[in-house]
């Protein structure tokens, strides 16, 4: 049996930005919930496996939905921050028996339901010829300025930026020790990524898709709604084309 890809997809944030009473990770798009469409994607991305890290709103909506998944769905809670509750996800890998021999982790934001399959399996890819963290990127299109303490602002130079999505990757024993030295030193990262690089280990970027869009407003969910609609009428040839851009 084929070692274990496992993605780690967390989504116990309380959604205080979007609003409203129902869990961003239980939000439908298409008819399903936003974390259902996350596990699939992560499955036809080359996963074999999925944690899902939820508060216990979440786990009642979707937990009744997890068994006809393509693939094995695991679940355990959050914790206070995104960090903690991805480091609780790592703990089931690292303790579950179904998961023995797992050395490929992918972790994911629940809210981002559409990435291409082809997102997830570069990163995967790049870990199988050595990168030790990977993260998807797309280059910063708006003209960038940043804010100095006295108000004043300077032109910076996109060119040089990229803004970093998710899956990111990595082999488990070294996400495992730079979320162990993390929360031994009280430091607090928002993407895992920079966990990694603070443990000393280089970051690999690859081709990242506007379509990986976080949905974190109710904005958010209406434009993800139009891009699906746009992919589907289009049908597969035309939608392939005009998703070029998008890196479908």
């Amino acid at each position: 049996m084929a070692e274990p890809v496992v993605a780690v997809i967390v989504g116990a944030g309380l959604g205080l930005r979007y609003g409203g009473d129902i869990p961003k990770p239980a939000l439908k798009l298409t008819g399903r919930a936003l974390l259902v469409m996350s596990i699939e994607a992560m499955a036809a991305g080359g996963c074999t496996h999925a944690v899902v890290v939820v508060n216990a709103k979440v786990a009642e909506a979707i937990g009744p939905t997890l068994a006809a998944l393509p693939i094995p769905v695991l679940q355990t809670f959050g914790g206070a921050t995104r960090q903690e509750s991805v480091h609780n996800g790592l703990r089931v890998i690292r303790d579950d028996p179904r998961l023995k021999g797992t050395k490929i982790v992918l972790i994911h934001d629940a809210v981002r339901p559409m990435v291409p399959a082809n997102v997830i399996a570069g990163v995967i890819k790049a870990l199988r010829e050595g990168a030790k963290a990977v993260a998807p990127a797309v280059p910063v299109t708006d003209s960038m300025r940043r804010l100095d303490g006295d108000g004043r602002t300077q032109v910076v130079d996109r060119t040089t930026l990229r803004a970093i999505q998710t899956p990111q990757g990595f082999p488990f024993d070294v996400i495992w020790d730079a979320h162990e030295r993390m929360a031994a030193d009280g430091a607090e990262f928002t993407d895992d990524v920079s966990c990694a690089q603070r443990a000393g280990h280089d970051v690999t970027l690859v081709p990242g898709s506007l379509l990986s869009m976080k949905i974190t407003e109710p904005n958010d969910l209406t434009v993800a709604q139009a891009l699906w609609k746009v992919r589907d009428t289009l049908g597969h040839h035309s939608g392939r084309r005009f998703f070029r851009h998008f890196g479908r």
